[in-house]
């Protein structure tokens, strides 16, 4: 009415009142009466804004892909917003001009130049795998562009949440992953096995080297015996040499004792041989009669009676006859008799 018109904004927009070209008003979150045919109202929202983006770049190796992500920035300088776009509102309260649109346009386009030019430094299989790596140098780059800094806008955040090749290369890629994974069980596998044959191989040399070393301690006991053996045999061979050697010497000492008896028994038959001889020859020149009493001095009456038949006897042939009595011949036998009870008593 009259051209006054009232106008209340949220805290998420930064209201501004131009009058004959001057700001005389501005803040978050004003609410004020202006006089529509000699002011100006500029709105600028100052809240953060999310704008998602799907783009179809190509790689370093000319593969397709296609990038999903989403830039969340603000109006970080409301000023500077306003003197080059226009947020200037109408009657109504909608935005004079698509200005506020564009500006979501040109932090896309920003974005995705970035997006592109880290996109194109990759291969596909380096670019499927960089979402975290591009959405950092993305969101570096783009608070670093003069345009970014020139509007006063914030960059909060830029994500990308897939980087996705073409169907079919998406299925090349996964058979080639697939078989990358089946050769990495079977090299696993081989692995596995060669580690079970090598274990197996290592018990197997342990089992050898212990068969070995119980071998050798065996060697090495009968090796003793041997030599407890040999040292055995030297001694029993030096024990028979010293009995052999003892009993040379016994010998000897045996042969050199009989040698001394022969000695003295030659020598006392010698002796005798001599004493007899020369009885002999004493008697040699004695009367008979004379030696056959001497004889027969100290005789037994038997033994006189026995002299005395044996005289008897020689001189048979000048005896005619001989008589004996009984009792004579009993005497005798009784005489006889007597020093041979005698001797036997004794």
């Amino acid at each position: 009415m009259l051209g006054i018109h009232f106008i209340k904004t949220q805290p998420t927009t930064h209201l501004m009142q131009f009058r004959r070209g001057r700001l005389v008003r501005e803040g978050a979150g004003l609410s004020l009466l202006y006089y529509a045919p000699a002011s100006t109202v500029v709105a600028v929202p100052v809240a953060s804004q999310d704008v998602g983006f799907m783009l179809e770049l190509v790689t370093r190796d000319f593969q397709s892909v296609t990038v999903q992500g989403q830039v969340s920035w603000r109006v970080g300088d409301p000023r500077k917003t306003a003197a080059l776009m226009d947020f200037s509102l109408l009657a109504d309260g909608r935005h004079a001009s698509e200005d506020p649109q564009r500006l979501r346009d040109q932090v896309v386009t920003q974005a995705s130049v970035i997006i592109q030019q880290a996109i194109q430094a990759l291969d596909l299989k380096q670019a499927i795998q960089a979402s975290a790596t591009v959405a950092q140098a993305a969101q570096s780059q783009l608070a670093a562009q003069p345009g970014m800094q020139a509007l006063g806008l914030e960059v909060l955040g830029v994500s990308v949440s897939a980087i996705r090749p073409t169907p079919d290369i998406a299925r090349a890629l996964e058979a080639e992953a697939r078989e990358a994974s089946l050769r990495a069980a079977d090299d696993a596998i081989y692995q596995r096995r060669m580690a079970a044959v090598q274990n197996e191989r290592s018990i197997r040399q342990n089992e050898l080297d212990t068969e070995v070393a119980v071998e050798e301690k065996k060697r090495q006991i009968k090796e003793a015996q041997m030599e407890a053996r040999a040292a055995l045999l030297r001694r029993e061979h030096a024990l028979r040499d010293e009995q052999m050697a003892a009993d040379v010497a016994l010998e000897q000492e045996r042969k050199a004792l009989v040698a001394s008896q022969a000695e003295n028994t030659r020598a006392l038959a010698e002796a005798e041989a001599h004493r007899v001889q020369a009885v002999m020859q004493a008697l040699e020149k004695a009367d008979p009669r004379v030696v056959q009493a001497l004889a027969a001095a100290g005789m037994q009456p038997g033994q006189l009676i026995a002299q005395a038949f044996g005289g008897i006897a020689e001189k048979a042939e000048r005896i005619g006859q001989l008589n004996v009595s009984p009792d004579l011949l009993q005497a005798l036998m009784n005489s006889a008799a007597s020093p041979a009870g005698a001797r036997r008593a004794q």
